[in-house]
This record gives C-alpha cells, sequence and structure tokens, in this order.
C-alpha cells in the first residue's frame, strides 16, 4: 500500500463515480490478489467485483467505482495541465488528509481533521466559528433543519446535477423535517372456502417525514410555473418531486411553501446563516438498508456552514471509550 491515496471524481459524471491511480510493482501478484478477492477477468486486462472496476494499463492500475470513464482518466490531466506538475504536497496542509477542487483556473484545498469524536472538512485560512449555530440547532427537535441563500442553493443543486437556482428564482430556502412511524394500511384479496372474494386489510408500520419548507422567490408565479414544467407538481397542487404523499404547495406575496398535510413541522427562527443539519435518528435505519451499518449509527449529526468564502462540514460521532482514530 502506498503512504496514501488520491481519490479523484471528474466533472460532469455521476456522483457515485469515484477512482484512484495506483503504481503496481509486481503484476503476477497483483493477479494473483484480484483472483483472491473474486475479481472477475472481463477481457482488455479489465476486472470487476461487487463494489470496484479495476483497468491495469502497464504499471498502473485505474480502481473505480465505475468503468464509464476509464478511457477518460489521464488525457484531460495531460492536455489541461502539461505545463504544470500537480505535487501531491501541495494538496496537504495540516489535517489527516485534503479535498481539493482542481480547474483551469484555480486550485481550493479542504482541509481534513480527525479528532477524538468528530471529522472536520474546512477550507484553508477558515476563521468562522460555526460552534454556536451548532449548539443551538442540536437542541432543536427537528430530524433536520437548513437555510440556503440563492448562491447555496444553486451549489447544492449542481452536485446532484440539477442546476435549478436560475429558473427557480429563488433567494432563499428554509426546511424542517421530523421523521415519524406511522400505521399504513395494506389490503389485498383472497378467497373463502366457496371461492368468493373476500378483502383482507392488515397494517404496518413505515416511516414518512413530516416536513414544511419554505422558498422565498422574486417571483412565486414563475416558481410555480418552473415546478409545473418539471413535472414536480400535479393539478392537486402537490410537489411530486418529494416522494412522501400527501403534501401541498402554496404561495403568499413572495414565498412559496410545501407542507406534508398530516402534521407540518413550523419552521424555526430565521438565522440568517447557511447551513444544513440533520440529527442521526434510528427511524433511519429501518428505511434505508445502506445506512443500517455500525459507522452510521456511531453518527450524532452532520453540519454544513457556509460564510462568504468560507465553508465548513462537521460529522460529530457518538463520545465513546476511545477516540474515533482507534475504534
Amino acid at each position: 500500500m502506498p503512504d496514501f491515496l488520491q481519490i479523484f471524481h471528474l466533472n460532469n459524471t455521476k456522483i457515485s463515480e469515484w477512482y484512484t491511480v495506483i503504481e503496481i510493482k509486481d503484476k503476477t501478484k497483483f493477479s494473483e490478489f484480484l483472483k483472491n478477492r473474486q475479481f472477475v477477468n472481463h477481457g482488455k486486462d479489465q476486472f470487476k467485483n461487487s463494489q470496484f472496476f479495476i483497468k491495469i494499463d502497464g504499471e498502473k492500475c485505474i480502481v473505480g467505482t465505475s468503468s464509464l470513464n476509464f478511457n477518460n482518466i489521464g488525457k484531460t490531466f495531460s492536455q489541461k495541465f502539461r505545463n504544470r506538475v500537480l505535487n501531491a504536497d501541495s494538496f496537504m496542509h495540516d489535517g489527516l488528509g485534503s479535498i481539493s477542487f482542481i480547474s483551469e483556473l484555480r486550485t481550493q484545498n479542504f482541509s481534513v481533521d480527525l479528532k477524538d469524536d468528530e471529522i472536520e472538512i474546512k477550507n484553508e485560512q477558515n476563521s468562522i466559528d460555526f460552534e454556536s449555530l451548532i449548539s443551538d440547532l442540536n437542541n432543536e427537535t427537528q430530524f433536520l433543519n437548513a437555510e440556503l441563500d440563492s448562491e447555496n442553493i444553486k451549489k447544492i443543486s449542481t452536485v446532484f446535477k440539477e442546476n435549478i437556482s436560475d429558473s427557480l428564482l429563488a433567494n432563499h430556502l428554509k426546511m424542517s423535517a421530523n421523521l415519524v412511524a406511522v400505521n399504513d394500511t395494506v389490503i389485498s384479496y383472497g378467497y373463502d372456502d366457496n371461492f368468493n372474494e373476500i378483502e383482507k386489510i392488515s397494517y404496518q408500520k413505515i416511516v414518512q417525514p413530516d416536513y414544511e419548507i419554505l422558498l422565498q422567490s422574486s417571483n412565486p408565479n414563475k416558481t410555480l410555473e418552473y415546478f409545473q414544467r418539471k413535472k414536480w407538481m400535479n393539478a392537486q397542487n402537490q410537489f411530486t418531486a418529494i416522494p412522501f404523499q400527501p403534501n401541498l404547495i402554496s404561495s403568499d406575496k413572495n414565498e412559496v411553501y410545501i407542507k406534508s398535510t398530516r402534521k407540518p413541522v413550523a419552521l424555526n427562527e430565521t438565522k440568517r446563516q447557511n447551513y444544513i443539519f440533520i440529527k442521526n435518528n434510528p427511524l433511519l435505519f429501518s428505511s434505508f438498508k445502506t445506512l443500517n451499518n455500525p459507522f452510521f449509527k456511531e453518527i450524532k449529526y452532520l453540519f454544513y456552514g457556509n460564510k462568504n468564502q468560507d465553508y465548513t462540514m462537521k460529522i460529530k460521532f457518538k463520545k465513546e471509550k476511545y477516540p474515533l482514530i482507534l475504534r
């Protein structure tokens, strides 16, 4: 294993696509390693198992969560950075690791700090202290609280390849949500001894969010028209982009509201800051099987905060006997 790994994501590719390039010292031993780890040979020096895709190119090996961009890796950098040396040390400052956004114009580095019970990611020269805001949000009962300006709406939407902010005409967003377990009625049909059809009613517990979303818009009518064009809104004024029904969309002056009709959640007092705060909830594990593992159960909350050019992301874990590095 090398001293470090550089894991990268290419612009305009799926958010699930991540790659790294490693150097092979002994191709025979490496091939045996792949065989022992149940990698299947797909020909042309490409291999795959249930999690990773691998392409061997001479003494180098590309490892990825996808094989869609194997042919593009290396070409982009060689064309755009042929006169620059990208030294790994230039990305590393204080901290355990670094997350960097590399473009032709500039490279922006974010340090990764591992503390006793938290992981903090923030950009260099970050002097913003979000601790007071985090403490206030942690004292709230809601599962999710968020407040974003137009720039943050745009940045977060592009992560999911939905650059919506210009068409949405939204200059501010607030959101609060809770998770609740509710009874869901299941109706099935069978037959009695005389082959008469009978209705059977049973109940099951499902997890649903109660929520309220507020969008401040420069033109609420055009915002609603945009929802209709995207087919995110039906004839019953329900916001169908959120799969949890029922909800209701309404507008008033320069505001658009999206509320769950079962039990809306009251929005917190406006803090005039940019943040997303997600508090861990046991109901998540019964809803999403991918979260049902010890790592996610250890998390206490997730926080994203931004002010001007300063960005902070914090993953807070539950306090245990040993610090994170020893767990």
